[in-house]
């Protein structure tokens, strides 16, 4: 020991130090490595915390339920909240005015006229299209046509999920590795954009069994398969790269059976309503585009998307644009490139399913219910081909997201949807190289 060391403490021994700081990092480390490989996501840890979500919703369900009035719940909105509007604009069908609900001042007054004066607007946004089913829900008493809208199409979103957990119809049920029904069913109904799409009473559940399902039928089923991809003519938002994948596959029987559903449709509606709702239709979207979207009317914190996240972050109109448009412009080519390929078509399918929410930027927190068989399909590849580092993590991350991604984003100004469904797709296109 030299002058300049100096004495050390008789109490400190050599390399103390040293020893005490590698004990408070191997919690850290073990934690990272638990994160890479995902140690931690056990079956049994996810069942239950699985069970937990679904005994947690279905207790807030009830709890809406038994504050209420039997119409709206103890904050005055109706229950099914977005489901009202529906319901309201297919009373206008059925009255026989079939292009009310396209004007805001018209249909905020329906609404009020039904729910009380203190009903919050909820507005009107889809093209022609959904009057059918909206007028055939409006046939029901309102609670009725809401437990039938949501059992039903709910009942289509776990069967998409099951089926998506076999491999694109490929492997049987005991090929599922581990996949058994049971788990899948709690997955499916554990996924908190399920919770959400309950409470807003809306069509997430019918958007992720169309595309699903249209996904799973490609091969052995093509005309049908097109036929249900036309049908999400209902949310033309996510359209912007399904014409691209068939395009790039050269699944053509598929791509003209989605052409022919959606031509039909329109001339039943023509048929059925005439050509005013759709020439409100086409006023009305200046509505949408500068108060809900541009303006933030129903809260950036909800729309989940790469403007939205901009907006939120307090970037400006022409950096949003921009930067929705850089990204959209990335997934077309993500996606040709991908469908065109060799890759496992369970791979293709979840690339799209995420790529049509991101590509667009009016994507609500309850249309992340089309992450549910993105997400089975991944998760069907890896238990077939082994998960890599981080994936089963990334994975578990993107499930529980809708969970948190509005008050998040509401209390911090913080988007996480966009960062981690960009994510979720950068996985998907390094397993792309693998042949399928």
């Amino acid at each position: 020991m030299t002058v300049l060391d100096g004495p050390r403490p008789a109490s400190t021994p050599i390399g103390a130090m040293g020893l005490s700081r590698a004990v408070a990092r191997a919690p850290l480390a073990r934690l990272r490595d638990a994160v890479r490989d995902g140690s931690w996501a056990s079956a049994g840890r996810l069942r239950a915390y699985a069970t937990i979500l679904i005994g947690a919703s279905l207790l807030g369900i009830v709890g809406l339920l038994l504050t209420g009035d039997g119409l709206r719940d103890v904050a005055g909105r109706p229950y099914g909240t977005d489901f009202s509007q529906v319901w309201v604009a297919g009373r206008a069908v059925l009255a026989g005015h079939p292009a009310a609900p396209f004007d805001p001042a018209t249909h905020a007054a329906a609404q009020r006229a039904v729910f009380g004066p203190a009903t919050p607007f909820y507005g009107w946004h889809y093209p022609p299209y959904f009057l059918a089913l909206a007028a055939a829900l409006a046939l029901l008493p309102y609670g009725a046509a809401l437990a039938v809208w949501q059992g039903a199409s709910g009942l289509a979103y776990w069967a998409a999920m099951l089926a998506a957990s076999g491999g694109m119809g490929a492997a049987s049920r005991s090929d599922r590795r581990g996949l058994s029904t049971a788990d899948v069913s709690l997955a499916a109904l554990a996924f908190p954009a399920v919770l959400i799409n309950l409470t807003h009473g809306h069509n997430g559940f019918l958007t992720a069994a169309l595309m699903g399902f249209g996904c799973l039928l490609m091969r052995r089923r093509p005309r049908l398969a097109g036929l249900l991809f036309g049908l999400l003519c209902y949310k033309p938002q996510f359209a912007l790269v399904l014409p691209v994948a068939l395009l790039a596959a050269g699944a053509w029987r598929t791509l003209g059976a989605a052409v022919l559903t959606v031509a039909a449709a329109t001339f039943a509606t023509l048929a059925a309503f005439g050509s005013a709702p759709w020439l409100a239709f086409r006023a009305s979207l200046a509505f949408t585009r500068t108060v809900v979207l541009e303006q933030g009317d129903t809260g950036w914190e909800k729309i989940q998307s790469p403007f939205a996240a901009v907006r939120l972050l307090g970037g400006s109109l022409d950096i949003a644009y921009a930067a929705q448009a850089l990204v959209t412009l990335g997934l077309v080519a993500a996606v040709a490139i991908t469908w065109r390929g060799g890759a496992d078509r369970r791979l293709k399918a979840a690339l799209l399913m995420v790529a049509s929410l991101l590509a667009t930027p009016y994507c609500l927190d309850y249309d992340l219910m089309l992450l549910g068989p993105a997400l089975m399909l991944t998760a069907s590849l890896a238990q077939d081909t082994g998960w890599r580092a981080w994936e089963k993590s990334l994975l578990a991350a993107v499930w529980a997201m809708p969970a948190v991604v509005r008050l998040i984003g509401g209390a911090f100004h913080v988007p996480l949807g966009t960062p981690l469904m960009l994510a979720f797709v950068i996985l998907l296109l390094r397993r792309s190289r693998d042949p399928a």
